[in-house]
């Protein structure tokens, strides 16, 4: 027989797989994420009081789908809709003479892939903050906790528990539909789902303070509710990208943080250690935007570049030429200081330093970089190679100062004492 902590550790696993799946269920039916998440979490306790005496059931993602749609139904039932509710539901249970039991995989039939979609698109909605965006996907859709969230993100648990409850009061507030945006609409409304995805990935990816370079289990669940999304949505060219860009990223993972926790950049790295599974997968995504047809979107386009260094042996082979030219068309595009300052980078591998300092030296000017501390770290690199030390050694230390995160405070500090030598 299984121990309890076996029995929790079970449900804790089937909680983060399946939470997405119930919560979307339960929400087309109660119309409100909030009380859908409330339900779902009861169906867990239930889960937490029941499985220990009873046993693990056969299909437990059903079961705990089945006990939260008959709390949402006892919920209907207790007045707190109007009757129009009602009558939606007895529609929608019409020729039901039962309700399932709990491990009965009827109960998972549903329209999921429509319930997953409806419930990303919420979540994500332009009416709440991009932190509450954040927050709420991670709740919602990566199944953490406010504890775990809070820790990836290295603010106080009740902030999280705050910004959390806020953003679902505000979907209420605003009587945001649970439903698949109109073809109108979704163009806009996907971009806010794509950016969320990427925000929570980047967060992971290169985390912006404290004393860790990545925080894997953000870049992880984004890169989870990502892979759902191309599912639902095969026909969108842009979710592809996303999802090719996110998986030669998470790639390099493992290479780019050493044995003590220090950071290693790109070109340093041990190539050897990138996963080279993500990397197909990230390729196969990348094609898949490119075969349907039209002009790469921003994401499909940064996948692009990142497929140029993952297609490299080595730092020496790589294609900065093309990496180059399409930091140009991302430009066109997408015009924006930050992807000139990237396009500077490559212009610098494959032109030269000089060339690639006129272009940062005028973005010196844009009020958007100030307190960007990538924009002294880059123009200290140019400005290493041209031997101009002094003015390096000045850039880092500007770079240093900037940044919040400690293991990059102590690489650039380091290239700053470089300078003197």
């Amino acid at each position: 027989m299984s121990s309890p902590h076996d029995i929790r550790r079970t449900i804790d696993a089937v909680w983060r797989i399946e939470s997405a799946r119930i919560v979307a269920t339960v929400a087309r039916l109660v119309h409100d994420v909030g009380v859908a998440e409330e339900l779902a979490q009861d169906a867990l306790i239930s889960a937490l009081e029941q499985w220990p005496g009873e046993g693990i059931p056969r299909n437990a993602g059903a079961w705990l789908t089945a006990a939260a749609k008959n709390r949402a139904i006892d919920w209907l039932r207790r007045g707190t809709l109007i009757e129009r509710k009602h009558e939606e539901l007895a529609r929608e249970l019409e020729g039901e003479s039962t309700m399932p039991a709990p491990d009965d995989t009827a109960a998972l039939e549903d329209d999921i892939g429509d319930d997953l979609l409806r419930l990303i698109f919420t979540a994500c909605h332009p009416v709440l903050t991009p932190d509450a965006r954040s927050a709420l996907t991670l709740k919602l859709l990566g199944g953490l906790s406010t504890d775990e969230i809070a820790r990836a993100y290295l603010t106080p648990e009740p902030t999280i528990a705050q910004r959390i409850v806020r953003a679902k009061r505000s979907l209420t507030d605003a009587k945001v539909p649970f439903e698949v945006p109109r073809a109108s609409e979704l163009p806009e409304r996907l971009s806010s789902v794509l950016e969320v995805l990427y925000l929570i990935f980047n967060e992971g990816y290169s985390a912006t303070a404290g004393d860790d370079w990545m925080r894997p289990a953000l870049c992880e669940e984004a890169l989870r509710v990502g892979r759902i999304l191309a599912g639902l949505m095969s026909g969108e060219s842009e979710v592809h990208g996303l999802v090719a860009l996110m998986e030669i990223q998470a790639s390099r993972a493992k290479a780019r943080v050493k044995a003590d926790g220090e950071p290693v950049l790109l070109l340093e790295q041990n190539r050897a250690l990138w996963d080279q599974l993500l990397i197909r997968r990230g390729l196969a995504a990348l094609q898949r935007a490119e075969a349907l047809g039209g002009s790469l979107g921003p994401y499909a386009l940064q996948a692009a570049i990142a497929a140029c260094h993952a297609r490299a042996r080595t730092a020496e082979d790589t294609d900065w030429t093309r990496i180059a030219a399409l930091y140009e068309a991302l430009a066109q595009i997408t015009p924006s200081p930050i992807v000139e300052l990237n396009r500077a980078v490559a212009v610098s591998m494959a032109f030269g330093p000089a060339e690639a300092l006129r272009i940062v030296d005028e973005l010196m000017q844009e009020p958007v970089l100030r307190q960007y501390h990538l924009l002294p770290s880059v123009r200290g690199d140019l400005l290493f190679k041209l031997q101009r030390f002094t003015e390096a050694r000045e850039a880092f230390e500007r770079a240093a100062s900037l940044t919040r995160n400690e293991r990059e405070r102590k690489l650039l500090l380091a290239r700053a004492a470089a300078c003197a030598h």
